[in-house]
């Protein structure tokens, strides 16, 4: 993970781009169960959300994308209410990209803990993800892992997609 400096421009405050493994998203056509993702973080840094971005390590079938952001409770491991959302057409191409997810403006306060959760209905997206085994945990937060029989779903400190937040900071 990068904690990178503030600025008065748009900038990533967090960044985990190491991708050594895949999370996919959606269903098979043989499988009525839909999977979900999700990632938590401790924001660094204070400013206006302009996007968060993830990356695709393959498209299985291209479709809409929806990503949505909460606050986020650690400790009890609640999500709040949808404080913005953003939905993105992928296509079957889109390997091995960003997606940037540009949500509503809203204002992240720093170490205020939120997360992000992408689901889709009519897409199978592979998002790359960094697996430390046994290595040490991820320390700014969690990758959470559900799906349409389990909507709580599992938290994962060994395990983080690969995303970037950016924010229009002050200083």
């Amino acid at each position: 993970m990068e904690k990178l400096k503030k600025s008065s421009h748009l900038n990533p405050v967090i960044s985990q781009p190491q991708n050594n493994s895949t999370h996919w998203i959606g269903h098979l056509h043989s499988d009525p169960t839909d999977h979900f993702a999700g990632q938590t973080f401790a924001c660094p840094s204070e400013g206006q959300l302009d996007n968060i971005q993830l990356y695709t390590t393959a498209v299985q079938n291209g479709g809409e994308v929806v990503m949505t952001l909460h606050e986020f409770d650690p400790r009890t491991r609640k999500w709040g209410p949808s404080i913005g959302s953003s939905t993105l057409e992928v296509q079957k191409g889109d390997n091995a990209k960003w997606l940037r997810f540009g949500l509503p403006p809203v204002y992240l306060q720093k170490d205020v803990t939120y997360g992000f959760r992408v689901k889709t209905n009519n897409a199978m997206v592979g998002l790359g993800e960094a697996a430390t085994g046994t290595k040490q945990p991820f320390t700014f937060g969690h990758e959470w892992s559900g799906d349409s029989t389990n909507q709580g779903g599992y938290y994962y400190s060994y395990f983080s997609l690969a995303f970037k937040v950016e924010l229009s900071t002050n200083n």
